[in-house]
């Protein structure tokens, strides 16, 4: 018997759901709204969730990344009364079991379930198995949700030979996780050859990569091993494997199908027993698109695909992170590890760190160099800009219970900053608005042009009351 919550504020719905779910022996909970079935999840726990998107209290769909962090980690089976291929790849993005509207048949529903709940099964019984084999996760810090499932992709890749791409922003530890898929497999005591594609000049990546003959060229006054030989048996780093150049992604491609290469200068070729992992900060099925990336091998080098998230979309690691690194930059220098006052995490928590997690680095360092014979650390420490931005963002106006002549006059005449604040906000609005009337309210679209993520799109949406289709 599983344990089953429905979240849908129409109560036929409701209803039908919880007869289909109660006719296989599951225990059903139904609530009406995002907070009372937030509250329910957090009560007892649940295997799956029946989650509709248009709630009185919110959508769904933002709901929907706080679920799997539930100590269950319940299946999500998103129900909406209004198909949208956007929100549906959303949905699985965020981690759904399945996207079905409320026209799907009972079969449909009852097979969805069933499936979620075979799945399940399976994962724990997967689980238990592996319990023996910790994962090795050298460097990387944090137990949030959206970490968690990252990790459980490298165990998958770890055991099997298959190409990797890593994807995330600059900073969010791409080659951390690129050595953990190396460390956990069967290559660990081979070599870990890293290639920086964005740092080696065009003409001479490829007698890098494989290697070349005395002579080859101009002073190539000795023969030279490439580092595509030097990871034979090993796993191969290609980090930044946008930055590769168009007309050398054709002839990786097939070095990647063959395992063969032949050294610049040379008559014979040579085989290399080699595993690839890659990384990018780019987007390369736009890239693709566009022809300034190679589909074919786009293909080849994403078997397994880990997409990283930004140090803002899990907080909840940053007391972790600041503990660790703290430590280790004390212990570097020779001098005691420091305390954190409440102040100072709550200021490392509030900011946006846009440059991840190498950017909480840099800041530690920087605040531990200024600090060195301090034992507490305080806001105070944090870099200006740093504080100013928490700051900033925290401060909330309010009118004053009787106003002065002065306030009278501030408010016909605001001060320039309120006035900034005035006109971005309006701006704002107004491109959204133009925004979805010129992309016919294709969320992807309007994604693309406004660079925006879907999630920062729809909060922007939902803040300026712009109604959207789902």
């Amino acid at each position: 018997m599983a344990n089953i919550l429905i979240i849908d504020d129409d109560r036929l719905v409701c209803q039908s759901l919880s007869l289909v779910a109660k006719q296989s022996g599951h225990k059903v909970t139904s609530a009406h709204n995002l907070r009372d079935g937030l509250e329910n999840a957090i009560a007892e726990p649940f295997d799956v969730v029946f989650l509709d998107v248009n709630l009185p209290d919110g959508n769904g769909l933002e709901f929907l990344s706080k679920l799997p962090e539930l100590p269950s980690s319940p299946e999500i089976i998103i129900m909406t009364g209004y198909g949208d291929p956007h929100g549906a790849e959303f949905a699985l993005k965020c981690g759904a079991w399945d996207y079905l509207e409320k026209g799907a048949s009972v079969k449909e529903i009852s097979l969805s379930l069933v499936r979620a709940l075979q799945y399940r099964k399976q994962k724990q019984i997967g689980n238990d198995a592996n319990t023996a084999l910790p994962l090795k996760r050298d460097g990387i810090i944090g137990n949030s949700a959206r970490l968690k499932e990252c990790l459980d992709y490298v165990a998958q890749a770890a055991i099997s030979d298959s190409s990797v791409l890593i994807t995330g922003e600059t900073g969010t530890g791409k080659e951390l996780f690129a050595t953990a898929v190396h460390q956990n497999s069967d290559r660990r005591d081979k070599k870990f050859v890293v290639v920086d594609c964005a740092s080696l000049p065009e003409n001479l990546i490829e007698g890098m990569l494989f290697g070349h003959e005395k002579g080859a060229f101009t002073n190539a006054d000795q023969a030279r091993e490439g580092l595509i030989y030097q990871a034979n048996g090993g796993t191969l780093f290609l980090d930044e494997i946008g930055e590769m150049p168009l007309s050398l992604q054709k002839v990786f491609l097939r070095v990647l199908q063959e395992h063969r290469f032949r050294p610049l200068g040379s008559n014979r070729e040579l085989e290399s027993n080699f595993r690839l992992v890659a990384a990018t900060n780019r987007n390369l099925d736009e890239m693709a698109k566009s022809e300034r990336f190679r589909a074919d091998l786009l293909f080849r080098i994403s078997t397994f695909v880990v997409e990283l998230p930004t140090l803002r979309e899990r907080p909840e690691d940053i007391k972790a992170l600041a503990r660790h690194h703290t430590d280790r930059i004390c212990e570097h220098y020779g001098i005691p590890s420091k305390e954190f006052s409440p102040e100072f995490l709550s200021m490392l928590a509030a900011y946006s760190w846009p440059g991840n997690v190498r950017e909480l680095v840099n800041t530690l360092e920087r605040t531990i160099a200024a600090t060195r014979f301090e034992t507490m650390l305080f806001p105070k420490h944090l870099p200006l800009n740093l504080r100013i931005e928490v700051t900033k963002s925290s401060v909330k106006r309010e009118e004053p219970a009787h106003p002065s002549v002065e306030h009278t006059f501030s408010c016909k005449f605001p001060q320039l900053h309120e006035l900034r604040d005035s006109v971005y906000a309006n701006a704002e609005k107004q491109y959204l608005v133009d925004l979805m009337a010129h992309t016919g309210n294709s969320v992807a679209e309007a994604c693309r042009i406004s660079d925006l993520s879907q999630s920062r799109l729809y909060a922007l949406l939902k803040k300026h009351g712009i109604h959207h289709q789902h």
